[in-house]
C-alpha cells in the first residue's frame, strides 16, 4: 500500500469513526445537538487546517511579510458571515426592539474591560504563537507546545474568576450591549458592517502583497492537479472564508454561535469553585451574551464535542496532507506558550470569548463588542510581535 492511499485511510477511518460517534450519540434532543456540534467541528477543523485559518498567524504573516491571503480569509469570512447572519436575525427579530436582542448571539457589553480583554489576548497570542482556534488545530498537526499554552489559558480562566467581581461592579454592570441593528436597522447595520469589511479589505490589497502560485505541471493529469488543490495545497482565501462563514451560519441557526473557549473556562470554573479557588457568585456572568463559562452539569457538552471535533478534522486533514509534524518547543518557546496563554485566558474570560466566539461570530452578529475585539486584539498583537522582534521577551 502507497502512503499516500494510507494516508488517506487513517482520515478516513478518523472520519468515519467521528460519525458514527455522532450518530450514535443522537438518540434523543439533546443527543441531536451534540451531533451536530460534534460533526460541525470536525468540519470547522478541516477547514481551519486547509485554509490555514488563524487570526494571529495570518496577522502576523501580514505585519512581518506583508502576505495578504490569510487576513483576506478572515475578512470574507466576515463579510458573508455579516450577510448569512442578518437573513437567520431577520427571520428571529424582525422588529430590532431596543430592549431585544437576538436569542443566543454573541453581544458582549461594549466598554474599557472589553478593550482592555481585547488587548491582553491579542498580546497573549503573539506572545505564544497562536490564538486559542489555532493552538487547538495546530495540535492535530502535532505541535504538542500548544498543550502548555492551552493550559496556560485554563490558568488564565482561574485569575479572571477571581478578578471578575470587581470588573463587573467596577464597570461591566454598566456597560451596554451595543447591537447595530437597534441604531441603523437591519439594513442599516448590513450595509455598515460590509462597508468595514471592505474598507478593510482594501487598506489590505494597498498594503500587502500575494504570495506567488507555484507553477502548474503541464505533465500532470487533470486529477492529480485537483486532488493536490484539495489534499496538500493551503485552500484559497474566498472559498476558506466563504466555509467558515457558512459553518458559523449553520450553527448558529441550528444550535449557537460557534466560539472555542466556553467549555474549557467551564471545566476550570466547575473543578475550582468546590475547592474554594473560584467565588460561588460570578456577578452577572451567567446573564451576558457570548463564551460565558457555566458550570458543567453533565459530561459532554455542545462546545465541548465540537471543540473534540475540531480537533480531530485538524488531525485527519494534517496526515492526509502529510502535515502532521510532531514536535516539541524547547523551554524558552514553552515559558512562552505558557505566558502567552495566561494572557489569552484572562483576555477570553474577562472579555467573554476570543477571536472567534468575539470576533468573528460577534461581528457576524452586527455585534459593536466584536469591531472593538478586533480593534484592541490587533493592538495586542502588534505590540507583542514588536516586543518579540527586539528581543524584549
Amino acid at each position: 500500500m502507497s502512503p499516500s492511499i494510507g494516508r488517506a485511510a487513517i482520515s478516513l477511518l478518523l472520519i468515519a469513526l467521528v460519525s458514527w460517534w455522532s450518530i450514535s450519540l443522537a438518540t434523543d434532543a439533546t443527543g441531536r445537538i451534540l451531533s451536530l456540534s460534534l460533526i460541525l467541528g470536525l468540519l470547522f477543523g478541516i477547514v481551519l487546517q486547509r485554509g490555514r485559518f488563524c487570526f494571529l498567524c495570518n496577522f502576523r504573516d501580514f505585519i512581518e511579510h506583508r502576505k495578504i491571503d490569510g487576513v483576506l480569509s478572515i475578512l470574507i469570512a466576515l463579510g458573508f458571515g455579516i450577510v448569512f447572519y442578518t437573513v437567520i436575525m431577520m427571520a428571529w427579530v424582525p422588529v430590532p426592539q431596543p430592549d431585544r436582542l437576538p436569542p443566543n448571539a454573541h453581544i458582549s457589553p461594549v466598554g474599557w474591560v472589553m478593550a482592555l480583554a481585547s488587548t491582553a489576548f491579542g498580546f497573549g497570542a503573539a506572545l505564544s504563537g497562536s490564538c486559542l482556534s489555532g493552538h487547538l488545530y495546530r495540535i492535530g498537526e502535532g505541535a504538542f507546545g500548544s498543550i502548555i499554552a492551552i493550559l496556560g489559558a485554563a490558568l488564565g480562566f482561574l485569575i479572571g474568576f477571581l478578578t471578575w467581581n470587581s470588573l463587573f461592579t467596577l464597570a461591566v454592570h454598566d456597560d451596554p450591549p451595543l447591537w447595530l441593528p437597534h441604531i441603523f436597522g437591519h439594513g442599516g447595520a448590513l450595509i455598515a458592517g460590509l462597508i468595514g469589511v471592505v474598507a478593510l479589505i482594501i487598506i489590505t490589497l494597498w498594503l500587502g502583497k500575494r504570495q506567488p502560485q507555484p507553477p502548474s505541471d503541464d505533465n500532470k493529469n487533470y486529477l492529480s492537479l485537483a486532488g493536490q488543490a484539495v489534499f496538500s495545497r493551503r485552500w484559497p482565501p474566498v472559498l476558506t472564508g466563504i466555509l467558515v462563514a457558512a459553518i458559523g451560519a449553520f450553527a448558529y441557526l441550528r444550535i449557537a454561535p460557534i466560539g472555542v473557549t466556553a467549555e474549557l473556562g467551564s471545566l476550570v470554573r466547575t473543578a475550582a469553585t468546590p475547592a474554594g479557588f473560584v467565588p460561588e457568585t460570578l456577578s452577572g456572568l451567567d446573564t451576558l451574551r457570548g463564551c460565558v463559562s457555566a458550570v458543567k452539569s453533565t459530561l459532554l457538552s455542545p462546545n465541548g464535542v465540537f471543540v473534540i471535533g475540531l480537533v480531530i478534522g485538524a488531525f485527519a486533514s494534517a496526515v492526509n496532507a502529510r502535515q502532521f509534524q510532531p514536535s516539541w518547543p524547547d523551554a524558552k518557546g514553552l515559558a512562552r506558550r505558557l505566558i502567552g496563554g495566561v494572557l489569552m485566558g484572562w483576555g477570553a474570560m474577562t472579555g467573554l470569548g476570543c477571536t472567534i466566539g468575539v470576533l468573528l461570530s460577534g461581528i457576524q452578529a452586527g455585534a459593536v463588542s466584536g469591531w472593538v475585539f478586533l480593534v484592541f486584539c490587533s493592538l495586542g498583537a502588534a505590540v507583542g510581535l514588536f516586543t518579540l522582534r527586539r528581543g524584549w521577551l
